[in-house]
């Protein structure tokens, strides 16, 4: 017979609940104050987000600065960016997984895959 005649201990899940939510602030603080880069033309262009998705810097090589061309810096720079965001979605989901899968599955965290 399960003591208490079957009935959880609502202060321990309150508890572990609590704790869950402290770690979960936690790696998105941890989350925001990383940062990754992404790369595009062999390094001519790279961005440096933070693991929460935010641009914080972006270097253009001279090389890559071709008034005649600038579709093609365009393009670079976008690359950049989006390679720098995959970095961060999966720096996200190495943080943020674990403790959704904790929570219950999806993380319920709007902009996350998952």
């Amino acid at each position: 017979m399960i003591p208490g005649g079957g009935q959880p201990n609502m202060q321990q899940l309150l508890q572990q609940a609590q704790k869950m939510q402290q770690d979960l602030a936690r790696a998105q603080e941890e989350l925001a104050n990383t940062e990754v880069d992404g790369q595009a033309g062999g390094g001519l262009v790279k961005a440096t987000v933070t693991g929460s998705g935010e641009l914080r810097a972006l270097k253009i090589a001279p090389e890559a600065a071709d008034p005649e061309d600038t579709e093609t810096l365009a393009d670079l720079i976008v690359a950049a960016v989006q390679a720098a965001n995959q970095n961060a979605q999966t720096l996200q989901q190495q943080k943020l997984g674990p403790l959704a899968q904790g929570l219950g599955g999806g993380s319920g965290i709007p902009g996350l895959p998952f």
